[in-house]
């Protein structure tokens, strides 16, 4: 009886382990340059808040007789900006912006949040991936 009771508890171990391994292996920051800190100044087109990871979607200002360009700014899950103070409300469609961001490696438009400059408000905020809920 109590070895049956083992090979259950080993068997629910190993089912455990194995179900946590998607979350364990959830994001890489590998496709952002986290060495790099670049600037990009544009209008808040949407800003998503979905699990797992909130999207800021920029347009960036253009130059004379040029298309904006759309950028996606992943920033961290929900949860961690509520409790660090932020809300689905701080940044607004149509607000101006300057995020400081660490671009993806391949080129395309896109980053890792760090800080946001919110002109339209005056409110700033950035997050340090290294504490979770540092934003301030």
């Amino acid at each position: 009886m109590l070895q049956l009771a083992k090979l259950k508890a080993l068997c629910l171990l190993f089912w455990l382990a194995g179900v946590s391994l998607p979350a364990v292996s959830h994001h890489s920051f590998g496709m952002f340059d986290m060495a790099s800190f670049e600037p990009l100044e544009g209008k808040v087109i949407a800003f998503q808040w979905t699990n797992p990871h909130v999207i800021l979607w920029v347009e960036k200002h253009a130059l004379e007789g040029a298309e904006p360009e759309r950028w996606g700014i992943e920033l961290t899950s929900p949860g961690n900006l509520q409790r660090a103070g932020i809300t689905r409300r701080s940044l607004n469609p149509g607000d101006e912006i300057k995020v400081i961001m660490s671009p993806l490696r391949s080129g395309n438009a896109g980053g890792a949040f760090r800080s946001v400059e919110n002109f339209t408000t005056g409110m700033s905020y950035q997050y340090d991936y290294g504490e979770v809920g540092s934003l301030q």
